[in-house]
């Protein structure tokens, strides 16, 4: 299903457009999931992003709520994402659909 070659419907290289995907979490998937119509590699990764980044964002705020422990809980959430931000922009900029356990999944049956 990868279709890391060519241009997207932006005019860009969709290993480009991938990693770009990911530049600022949920919100750049998005992004690339509204402009992006015909590129499935690039709508792959737009909505790995959001949900991958979306359901972390949320459960931060949620256990920030939560006093003592979910300061350290949201402390290694933080460093998840971080490590998450890069593997992912890393594999989208070498042209791999790089699919995490529940995210992947949902992103291929929603392309």
């Amino acid at each position: 299903m990868s279709e890391a070659g060519g241009k997207t419907s932006m005019g860009m290289a969709p290993n480009i457009a991938g990693l770009l995907c990911y530049v600022l979490g949920w919100i750049s998937g998005i992004v690339f999931l509204v402009v992006e119509k015909d590129n499935r590699f690039v709508r792959f990764h737009a909505i790995q992003s959001i949900v991958v980044f979306g359901v972390l964002s949320i459960a931060s705020v949620i256990l920030g709520y939560i006093p003592h422990i979910g300061v350290v809980i949201d402390w290694f959430i933080g460093i998840l994402e971080l490590i998450l931000w890069i593997i992912l922009m890393i594999k989208a900029y070498q042209g791999q659909e790089y699919n995490l356990p529940w995210a992947g999944d949902f992103s291929k049956r929603h392309v």
